[in-house]
């Protein structure tokens, strides 16, 4: 059984099944096998200590079409703290226009913790004209701000609830209220679902809610294929639902691993405090700095995002056996519960 819905129709893939962006680290080889076992892989928006973030993202694209020839897509954070934003969304869809096979295969652009308004510009505009598939999504993590976005021009919403890793919203919704408020405000509107998603149960109760795919984070984060370090991993699987905390992250409220390093950290409360908190562009570099430590290994003095989820996950596969577990348990609850209702009297249905 193959489930089809709108997303994967939309951007041609076989699973309803994306990898979350984990930016500031690399994904590279992550895209690809997620690509390849027929989902959909998305490149991480890199600002690692040292890396030019364009001139990254151009590399990593040509690995991805270099390395598997089904589509794929990228992340740019559009925040206020991102100061490559405006670049990255000025010359890439250039140097995707400019590249015919990279054209063909990158079907997705979801950007986040800002505005999506910012990749409308000519080049992007130019992209769109000539034929390409790309579909702009924008990631949701409040009812408000998707109601807010569904005239921007985007193709679609990544509704994010507050069980997901990394940078949160204020109002500390679940992704399982929030698709539900969504889904009843904007019921035409093509949906994403992420946060808290590691299992076929997960897949099989976002699409029963609306959602066409589930994005996903932590689970992908301890896959064979994924380049952060096995520290990290090790974490994933060892760790509980209940070893993650909210507190302030770059861009505001950021789910992370508990640890020595977040006891004494507080939660800001609001966007208001965030910005007057907000001294220099030194402070968002040390806090890249801690993020990195951990991507190299060192997770307990650094900053450590994860989700949730890491109470399902207790082991590192491979990412197809990760994908086709979870399309295969989706699909055996779907169809016990479309069994179970079948054989409820249509009178007592209706």
């Amino acid at each position: 059984m193959v489930i089809e819905t709108n997303i994967t129709k939309m951007l041609g893939i076989k699973h309803p099944i994306l990898s979350a962006p984990m930016g500031p680290f690399y994904t590279t080889k992550l895209t690809v096998a997620v690509s390849e076992a027929g989902g959909l892989g998305v490149l991480s928006h890199v600002t690692i200590h040292g890396t030019i973030t364009i001139d990254e993202m151009k590399k990593s694209m040509a690995y991805v079409v270099e390395h598997t020839d089904k589509p794929f897509g990228f992340n740019i954070r559009t925040a206020r703290l991102q100061p490559d934003a405006i670049k990255l969304c000025r010359q890439l869809p250039r140097f995707i226009l400019e590249n015919p096979k990279i054209k063909e295969q990158c079907v997705y652009l979801i950007t986040s913790a800002g505005s999506p308004r910012l990749i409308y510009n000519k080049h992007f505009e130019k992209l769109k004209e000539s034929g390409s598939n790309i579909k702009h999504f924008h990631v949701a993590p409040s009812l408000y701000l998707a109601e807010k976005l569904v005239n921007s021009g985007i193709d679609g919403l990544v509704i994010t609830g507050v069980e997901g890793g990394g940078h949160q919203s204020y109002e500390n919704i679940s992704t399982l209220i929030l698709l539900q408020q969504v889904r009843k405000k904007l019921p035409n509107i093509p949906i994403i679902a992420s946060g808290g998603y590691a299992t076929g149960e997960g897949l099989a109760s976002a699409l029963s809610m609306g959602a066409g795919a589930i994005a996903m984070g932590s689970r992908f984060i301890s896959s064979k294929e994924c380049e952060f370090h096995e520290n990290y991993k090790k974490l994933v699987v060892n760790s509980s639902a209940s070893d993650t905390e909210l507190k302030t992250g770059i861009f505001g409220p950021a789910r992370v691993w508990k640890s020595k390093k977040t006891e004494n950290e507080h939660l800001v409360a609001s966007k208001q405090e965030k910005k007057a908190g907000e001294t220099s562009i030194s402070k968002v570099e040390k806090e890249l700095a801690e993020l990195e430590m951990t991507y190299k290994g060192n997770v307990e003095e650094g900053t450590v995002y994860l989700g949730q989820s890491i109470g399902l996950i207790d082991s590192v596969e491979s990412v197809s056996d990760i994908i086709n577990t979870i399309v295969f348990d989706a699909e055996k609850c779907l169809k016990t519960a479309y069994n179970a209702i079948k054989k409820i009297p249509v009178s007592q249905i209706l």
